[in-house]
């Protein structure tokens, strides 16, 4: 853990996903500012563009700067192997980058763990991750089960599992916690059930949305569920814009004394 922080906050640019999955990432002393990035989708283009305007807004902001990917970097969109690529390229000059667990690296490493024609994740926008590793529906339908293993095995770097394999579930800095999908009100951290920081919804919402959660130490900032805009609310914010079906992909940009801004991709010509 403190090997990981050192590279979070040192002065080496270097990937920061782990080699060793750490489910939950402390960073104790927030960063100078830090930027929060939805759910990629496959969708290269946009996030090389909101990177661009993470650069252009970082210069003017001293110090150290973290990039925090919320999960949900593959399925739908086209380029989900080349997103995977650049998340293990080094980060923005002066920036840290953490890359989180999303449901669909969760539903992507377990097909790749036991592939099968009848995966719910084929249809879940899996076939066009495998389609970005040169491997077509056609090449499926044609090879047999039994030998899909040999399949993925020949196109999937090995780099790229152990990315999936060593994806963190949460980053906590002071005041705020990031997660894919959420948390279990009244439940430790350290005991949450994957389905619920991967999956979880309105049992979250409802009940930060509406009861009193003053006994919260911090705001969760998560992704996962898509909308036209950033959801705001006193406990939490959601920066899934739906950027595969919209073009709009955006980051939440945090500074020590709380206060936030949103960067944002423009449209992609004919998407709404």
């Amino acid at each position: 853990m403190r090997a990981l922080l050192r590279r979070l906050l040192g002065k080496q640019e270097a990937p920061t996903h782990a080699k060793h999955l750490v489910r939950h990432l402390t960073v104790p002393e927030a960063p100078a500012a830090l930027y929060a990035i939805g759910d990629v989708h496959g969708c290269l283009d946009e996030l090389v563009d909101l990177e661009h305007q993470i650069i252009a807004d970082g210069h003017s902001i001293p110090g150290s700067k973290l990039l925090v990917m919320l999960g949900d970097y593959v399925d739908r969109g086209p380029d989900s192997a080349a997103v995977i690529d650049h998340l293990l390229s080094r980060p923005p000059e002066g920036f840290r980058r953490v890359c989180l667990m999303g449901n669909h690296e969760l539903m992507f490493r377990d097909f790749l763990t036991r592939p099968h024609p009848q995966s719910n994740w084929l249809e879940f926008g899996g076939l066009e991750t495998l389609r970005s590793y040169g491997i077509s529906n056609d090449a499926l339908k044609a090879t047999r089960p039994s030998q899909w293993p040999m399949l993925i095995k020949a196109h999937i770097p090995d780099n790229h599992l152990d990315f999936l394999a060593s994806l963190s579930w949460t980053l906590q800095v002071p005041g705020w916690l990031f997660v894919h999908a959420g948390i279990q009100p009244g439940i430790p951290l350290e005991a949450q059930k994957a389905d619920d920081l991967f999956w979880i919804r309105e049992a979250f919402y409802d009940l930060v949305d509406h009861e009193d959660c003053s006994h919260f130490s911090f705001r969760v900032v998560h992704g996962h569920t898509p909308a036209a805009d950033p959801v705001i609310t006193r406990r939490r914010i959601c920066i899934d814009t739906g950027a595969y079906a919209t073009g709009r992909l955006t980051s939440l940009r945090i500074t020590p004394d709380g206060s936030f801004q949103m960067l944002q991709t423009s449209p992609s010509p004919g998407r709404k």
